[in-house]
Protein backbone atom coordinates (compact mmCIF):
# COMPACT_ATOMS: atom_id res chain seq x y z
CA UNK A 1 0.00 0.00 0.00
CA UNK A 2 0.97 3.44 -0.88
CA UNK A 3 1.83 5.92 2.22
CA UNK A 4 2.35 9.37 2.20
CA UNK A 5 5.35 10.58 3.42
CA UNK A 6 5.78 12.90 6.20
CA UNK A 7 8.09 15.15 7.36
CA UNK A 8 8.36 16.97 10.86
CA UNK A 9 8.93 21.02 11.21
CA UNK A 10 10.78 20.81 14.46
CA UNK A 11 11.57 18.87 17.34
CA UNK A 12 8.39 20.05 19.10
CA UNK A 13 6.90 18.40 22.21
CA UNK A 14 3.34 17.82 20.85
CA UNK A 15 5.20 16.00 17.32
CA UNK A 16 6.97 13.71 19.75
CA UNK A 17 4.11 12.95 21.82
CA UNK A 18 1.76 12.89 19.76
CA UNK A 19 1.46 13.18 16.13
CA UNK A 20 4.29 10.97 15.22
CA UNK A 21 3.38 8.01 17.22
CA UNK A 22 -0.46 8.49 15.30
CA UNK A 23 2.08 8.59 11.78
CA UNK A 24 3.24 5.32 12.93
CA UNK A 25 0.38 3.81 13.77
CA UNK A 26 -1.43 4.98 10.72
CA UNK A 27 -1.42 2.36 8.05
CA UNK A 28 -1.55 5.47 5.37
CA UNK A 29 1.19 7.30 6.78
CA UNK A 30 5.20 7.18 7.04
CA UNK A 31 7.76 9.37 8.85
CA UNK A 32 10.78 9.82 6.56
CA UNK A 33 12.50 12.67 8.04
CA UNK A 34 12.68 15.94 10.75
CA UNK A 35 14.15 18.77 10.70
CA UNK A 36 15.81 20.61 13.60
CA UNK A 37 18.12 23.80 13.41
CA UNK A 38 20.70 22.11 16.26
CA UNK A 39 21.93 18.79 14.35
CA UNK A 40 22.34 16.94 17.37
CA UNK A 41 19.10 17.44 18.81
CA UNK A 42 17.66 16.52 15.36
CA UNK A 43 19.88 13.57 15.61
CA UNK A 44 18.70 12.80 19.45
CA UNK A 45 15.05 13.43 18.78
CA UNK A 46 14.96 11.23 15.03
CA UNK A 47 16.47 8.44 17.05
CA UNK A 48 13.76 8.32 19.67
CA UNK A 49 10.97 8.82 17.37
CA UNK A 50 11.98 6.21 14.75
CA UNK A 51 12.98 9.03 12.05
CA UNK A 52 15.25 7.76 9.20
CA UNK A 53 16.64 11.34 8.20
CA UNK A 54 17.29 14.62 9.85
CA UNK A 55 17.80 17.79 8.51
CA UNK A 56 19.63 20.52 10.34
CA UNK A 57 17.14 23.25 8.24
CA UNK A 58 13.82 23.67 7.67
CA UNK A 59 14.72 24.99 4.01
CA UNK A 60 16.20 21.24 3.81
CA UNK A 61 13.24 19.68 4.37
CA UNK A 62 10.92 21.53 2.48
CA UNK A 63 13.90 20.67 -0.70
CA UNK A 64 13.46 17.02 0.25
CA UNK A 65 12.05 14.95 -2.54
CA UNK A 66 11.32 12.35 -0.53
CA UNK A 67 8.73 14.24 1.31
CA UNK A 68 5.09 14.21 0.68
CA UNK A 69 3.49 15.94 3.51
CA UNK A 70 4.75 18.51 6.32
CA UNK A 71 3.58 18.94 9.27
CA UNK A 72 3.55 22.53 10.98
CA UNK A 73 4.52 22.50 15.02
CA UNK A 74 6.41 25.61 14.96
CA UNK A 75 5.21 28.36 17.20
CA UNK A 76 2.33 30.77 16.26
CA UNK A 77 3.94 33.46 14.59
CA UNK A 78 5.74 30.59 12.38
CA UNK A 79 2.58 28.87 10.87
CA UNK A 80 1.96 30.52 8.15
CA UNK A 81 5.42 31.63 6.74
CA UNK A 82 6.43 28.07 7.05
CA UNK A 83 3.10 26.31 5.99
CA UNK A 84 3.58 28.78 2.65
CA UNK A 85 6.81 27.34 2.42
CA UNK A 86 5.80 24.31 2.06
CA UNK A 87 3.15 24.72 -0.49
CA UNK A 88 5.12 26.35 -2.48
CA UNK A 89 7.83 23.91 -2.21
CA UNK A 90 5.14 21.16 -3.66
CA UNK A 91 4.25 19.57 -0.05
CA UNK A 92 0.84 18.97 1.36
CA UNK A 93 0.78 21.21 4.99
CA UNK A 94 -0.91 19.84 7.78
CA UNK A 95 -0.45 22.92 10.47
CA UNK A 96 -1.55 23.26 14.07
CA UNK A 97 -3.60 25.47 15.55
CA UNK A 98 -4.77 27.74 15.54
CA UNK A 99 -3.67 28.49 11.81
CA UNK A 100 -2.54 32.28 12.48
CA UNK A 101 -1.89 35.06 14.85
CA UNK A 102 -5.40 36.66 13.69
CA UNK A 103 -7.57 36.94 10.06
CA UNK A 104 -5.15 38.87 8.28
CA UNK A 105 -2.08 36.86 8.99
CA UNK A 106 -3.47 33.77 7.29
CA UNK A 107 -4.35 35.20 4.43
CA UNK A 108 -0.69 34.42 2.85
CA UNK A 109 -1.45 31.27 3.29
CA UNK A 110 -5.06 30.81 1.69
CA UNK A 111 -3.22 32.83 -1.10
CA UNK A 112 -0.74 29.78 -1.45
CA UNK A 113 -3.10 26.79 -1.16
CA UNK A 114 -5.39 28.19 -3.76
CA UNK A 115 -2.71 28.86 -6.05
CA UNK A 116 -1.80 25.31 -5.69
CA UNK A 117 -5.40 23.25 -5.51
CA UNK A 118 -3.85 19.91 -6.14
CA UNK A 119 -1.98 20.26 -2.75
CA UNK A 120 -4.09 19.16 0.97
CA UNK A 121 -3.50 21.98 3.62
CA UNK A 122 -5.20 21.50 6.70
CA UNK A 123 -5.82 22.97 10.32
CA UNK A 124 -4.55 20.26 12.43
CA UNK A 125 -8.21 20.48 14.87
CA UNK A 126 -7.79 16.51 16.08
CA UNK A 127 -10.28 16.33 17.92
CA UNK A 128 -12.95 16.67 14.89
CA UNK A 129 -12.11 13.22 13.58
CA UNK A 130 -12.76 11.49 16.91
CA UNK A 131 -16.01 9.14 16.48
CA UNK A 132 -17.36 10.75 19.61
CA UNK A 133 -17.89 13.50 17.48
CA UNK A 134 -19.01 12.16 14.41
CA UNK A 135 -21.33 10.89 16.88
CA UNK A 136 -22.37 13.89 17.68
CA UNK A 137 -22.97 15.44 14.69
CA UNK A 138 -25.23 12.31 13.70
CA UNK A 139 -27.05 13.08 16.52
CA UNK A 140 -27.20 16.68 15.46
CA UNK A 141 -28.00 16.02 11.90
CA UNK A 142 -30.96 13.26 12.60
CA UNK A 143 -32.87 15.85 14.76
CA UNK A 144 -31.99 13.84 17.97
CA UNK A 145 -31.64 17.49 20.06
CA UNK A 146 -34.30 19.14 17.72
CA UNK A 147 -33.11 23.15 17.36
CA UNK A 148 -29.71 23.75 19.25
CA UNK A 149 -30.49 26.60 21.77
CA UNK A 150 -27.16 26.45 23.98
CA UNK A 151 -23.91 25.80 24.10
CA UNK A 152 -21.32 25.65 26.74
CA UNK A 153 -17.54 25.13 26.52
CA UNK A 154 -14.57 24.42 29.66
CA UNK A 155 -11.36 23.99 28.21
CA UNK A 156 -8.54 24.64 31.20
CA UNK A 157 -4.73 23.80 32.16
CA UNK A 158 -2.50 25.23 34.41
CA UNK A 159 1.09 26.47 33.56
CA UNK A 160 3.24 28.93 34.73
CA UNK A 161 6.07 28.24 33.07
CA UNK A 162 7.81 31.32 31.78
CA UNK A 163 9.63 29.71 28.56
CA UNK A 164 6.31 27.82 28.01
CA UNK A 165 5.17 29.60 24.22
CA UNK A 166 1.61 29.49 25.65
CA UNK A 167 2.77 32.15 28.31
CA UNK A 168 4.83 34.29 25.85
CA UNK A 169 2.86 37.27 23.95
CA UNK A 170 5.42 37.03 21.02
CA UNK A 171 4.77 33.48 20.22
CA UNK A 172 1.38 33.85 20.29
CA UNK A 173 0.18 32.92 23.82
CA UNK A 174 -2.60 33.40 25.87
CA UNK A 175 -5.56 30.84 26.65
CA UNK A 176 -7.84 32.61 23.68
CA UNK A 177 -5.60 31.42 21.09
CA UNK A 178 -4.69 28.23 22.11
CA UNK A 179 -7.53 26.40 23.67
CA UNK A 180 -10.37 28.91 23.42
CA UNK A 181 -10.43 27.93 20.07
CA UNK A 182 -11.57 24.20 20.80
CA UNK A 183 -14.33 26.58 22.88
CA UNK A 184 -15.35 28.50 19.54
CA UNK A 185 -14.87 25.41 17.18
CA UNK A 186 -17.02 23.42 19.11
CA UNK A 187 -20.05 25.74 18.95
CA UNK A 188 -19.80 26.52 15.74
CA UNK A 189 -19.98 23.05 15.06
CA UNK A 190 -22.92 22.33 16.89
CA UNK A 191 -24.78 25.65 15.13
CA UNK A 192 -23.75 24.47 11.84
CA UNK A 193 -23.40 28.24 11.14
CA UNK A 194 -21.45 31.30 12.30
CA UNK A 195 -22.06 33.41 15.29
CA UNK A 196 -23.29 37.42 14.47
CA UNK A 197 -21.84 38.88 17.24
CA UNK A 198 -19.57 37.98 20.75
CA UNK A 199 -19.04 39.59 23.58
CA UNK A 200 -15.59 38.45 26.09
CA UNK A 201 -14.44 39.39 29.37
CA UNK A 202 -10.21 38.45 29.74
CA UNK A 203 -7.87 38.75 32.51
CA UNK A 204 -4.23 39.28 31.46
CA UNK A 205 -1.40 37.77 33.29
CA UNK A 206 0.59 40.93 35.02
CA UNK A 207 3.77 39.17 34.39
CA UNK A 208 3.41 37.06 31.05
CA UNK A 209 1.01 39.83 29.53
CA UNK A 210 -1.09 37.34 27.89
CA UNK A 211 -4.76 35.85 28.94
CA UNK A 212 -5.11 33.59 31.35
CA UNK A 213 -8.82 33.37 31.48
CA UNK A 214 -11.18 34.25 29.30
CA UNK A 215 -15.33 33.97 29.46
CA UNK A 216 -17.29 34.67 26.31
CA UNK A 217 -20.83 34.46 24.38
CA UNK A 218 -20.93 34.19 20.79
CA UNK A 219 -24.78 35.11 19.67
CA UNK A 220 -26.16 32.60 16.97
CA UNK A 221 -29.36 34.29 16.78
CA UNK A 222 -31.59 32.30 17.73
CA UNK A 223 -29.22 30.67 20.14
CA UNK A 224 -26.33 31.33 21.74
CA UNK A 225 -23.19 29.68 23.28
CA UNK A 226 -21.45 30.39 26.42
CA UNK A 227 -17.51 29.25 27.41
CA UNK A 228 -14.31 29.85 29.94
CA UNK A 229 -10.98 28.95 28.81
CA UNK A 230 -7.78 29.50 31.29
CA UNK A 231 -3.97 28.62 31.54
CA UNK A 232 -4.35 28.91 35.35
CA UNK A 233 -7.31 26.54 36.58
CA UNK A 234 -7.10 23.58 37.34
CA UNK A 235 -7.54 21.17 34.33
CA UNK A 236 -11.02 20.26 33.20
CA UNK A 237 -12.78 20.19 29.60
CA UNK A 238 -16.35 20.10 29.15
CA UNK A 239 -19.12 20.51 26.13
CA UNK A 240 -22.92 20.31 26.64
CA UNK A 241 -25.67 21.15 23.80
CA UNK A 242 -28.86 21.93 24.32
CA UNK A 243 -31.86 21.71 22.15
CA UNK A 244 -35.49 21.99 22.61
CA UNK A 245 -35.93 18.06 22.50
CA UNK A 246 -32.90 16.80 24.28
CA UNK A 247 -29.57 17.86 25.25
CA UNK A 248 -25.95 15.83 24.91
CA UNK A 249 -22.92 16.50 27.23
CA UNK A 250 -19.29 15.37 25.50
CA UNK A 251 -16.99 13.59 28.14
CA UNK A 252 -13.64 14.33 27.30
CA UNK A 253 -14.28 16.44 24.01
CA UNK A 254 -10.92 18.14 23.34
CA UNK A 255 -8.06 15.78 24.77
CA UNK A 256 -7.77 12.26 26.03
CA UNK A 257 -5.30 9.79 26.59
CA UNK A 258 -6.60 5.79 26.42
CA UNK A 259 -9.85 6.46 28.38
CA UNK A 260 -13.27 5.67 26.97
CA UNK A 261 -15.59 7.88 24.91
CA UNK A 262 -19.05 8.40 25.87
CA UNK A 263 -22.00 10.61 25.29
CA UNK A 264 -24.78 11.64 27.71
CA UNK A 265 -27.88 12.01 26.02
CA UNK A 266 -30.95 13.48 28.16
CA UNK A 267 -34.60 13.50 26.79
CA UNK A 268 -38.24 12.72 27.87
CA UNK A 269 -36.47 12.87 31.53
CA UNK A 270 -34.22 9.95 30.84
CA UNK A 271 -30.76 9.38 30.50
CA UNK A 272 -29.19 7.64 28.37
CA UNK A 273 -24.90 6.84 27.83
CA UNK A 274 -23.99 6.25 24.55
CA UNK A 275 -20.33 4.79 24.45
CA UNK A 276 -18.23 5.05 21.40
CA UNK A 277 -15.13 3.39 22.62
CA UNK A 278 -11.75 3.65 22.23
CA UNK A 279 -10.18 5.70 19.58
CA UNK A 280 -6.34 7.81 18.72
CA UNK A 281 -8.27 11.46 17.56
CA UNK A 282 -4.58 12.09 16.24
CA UNK A 283 -4.61 9.14 14.04
CA UNK A 284 -7.64 9.01 13.41
CA UNK A 285 -6.69 13.13 11.84
CA UNK A 286 -3.68 11.68 10.15
CA UNK A 287 -5.40 8.72 8.41
CA UNK A 288 -8.11 11.00 6.83
CA UNK A 289 -5.66 14.14 5.66
CA UNK A 290 -3.30 10.92 4.12
CA UNK A 291 -6.07 9.29 2.50
CA UNK A 292 -6.83 12.59 1.18
CA UNK A 293 -3.29 13.34 -0.03
CA UNK A 294 -3.10 9.90 -1.54
CA UNK A 295 -6.46 9.88 -3.76
CA UNK A 296 -6.47 13.88 -4.21
CA UNK A 297 -9.37 14.57 -2.81
CA UNK A 298 -9.93 18.00 -1.18
CA UNK A 299 -8.99 18.35 2.81
CA UNK A 300 -11.00 16.23 5.39
CA UNK A 301 -11.56 20.35 6.87
CA UNK A 302 -11.60 22.93 4.72
CA UNK A 303 -9.30 26.37 5.30
CA UNK A 304 -12.72 27.92 4.89
CA UNK A 305 -13.60 26.72 8.16
CA UNK A 306 -10.16 27.88 10.05
CA UNK A 307 -10.85 31.23 8.56
CA UNK A 308 -13.77 31.47 10.12
CA UNK A 309 -13.15 29.99 13.43
CA UNK A 310 -10.11 32.86 13.32
CA UNK A 311 -12.77 35.56 12.40
CA UNK A 312 -14.80 34.62 15.83
CA UNK A 313 -11.77 34.78 17.84
CA UNK A 314 -10.80 38.11 16.57
CA UNK A 315 -13.57 39.89 17.56
CA UNK A 316 -13.86 37.81 20.94
CA UNK A 317 -10.03 39.87 21.32
CA UNK A 318 -11.75 42.99 20.20
CA UNK A 319 -14.37 42.93 22.73
CA UNK A 320 -12.22 41.72 25.62
CA UNK A 321 -10.66 45.60 24.65
CA UNK A 322 -13.38 47.32 24.10
CA UNK A 323 -15.94 45.59 27.00
CA UNK A 324 -18.55 45.71 24.59
CA UNK A 325 -20.14 43.14 21.33
CA UNK A 326 -18.45 42.81 18.31
CA UNK A 327 -19.59 42.13 15.02
CA UNK A 328 -17.96 39.06 13.59
CA UNK A 329 -17.25 40.08 9.75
Amino acid sequence: MKKLRWGILSTAKIGRQFLIPAMHESEFAEVVAVASRERARGEVFAKESRIPHVHDSYKALLADPAVDAIYNPLPNPMHVPLSVKAIEAGKHVLCEKPLGLDAADIQPLLQAADAHPGQVVMEAFMYRFHPQWLKVRELIRDGVLGVIRSVHADFTYFNRDPANVRNRPDTGGGGLLDIGCYCVSAARLAFGREPARVLCASDIDPEFQVDRHATGVLDFAPGAATFYCSTQSSPSQAVKIIGDKASLSVENPFYRREVPSRLYLRRDNADEAITVGHYNHYVEMIDAFSRAALDGRPAPTPLSDALANMKVLDALFSSAKTGGWITVR
